[in-house]
């Protein structure tokens, strides 16, 4: 069973930077979508990023200019720069490949903004 490993989750004073990664452990064929989730404390999860095969990029309205989605297609690595933190964005964050076949999850990875 393939797994998604993410990286780059911490504790960040507001303002700040961090930058996450979701790496396959193994192959994985046919991905159309990549994407960010999140889930706060006490709330439901949410999706907060999404990069499509193609290239095009979609985000929740809380994180427009402040959050910006990539992909290394030859690697099938997502990446989620998050800039201008805000304790708001606090949350383990999730990611999600799409198949036509399955969904594939991280286990998620906590971000943490706080002074």
């Amino acid at each position: 069973q393939v797994q998604l490993e993410e990286s780059g989750g911490g504790l960040v004073q507001p303002g700040g930077s961090l930058r996450l990664s979701c790496t396959p452990s193994g192959s994985i064929f046919s991905i159309y979508a990549m994407a960010w989730y999140r889930q706060p404390p006490g709330e439901q999860r949410e999706l907060v990023a999404i990069v499509t095969s193609g290239g095009n990029t979609n985000y929740a309205d809380s994180v427009k200019g402040r959050f910006t989605i990539s992909r290394d297609s030859a690697k099938n690595t997502v990446f989620l720069q998050m800039s201008s933190l805000k304790p708001e964005d606090t949350a383990v964050y999730y990611c999600n490949y799409r198949t036509s076949r399955a969904d594939y999850w991280g286990q998620g990875t906590q971000v943490t903004v706080s002074s």
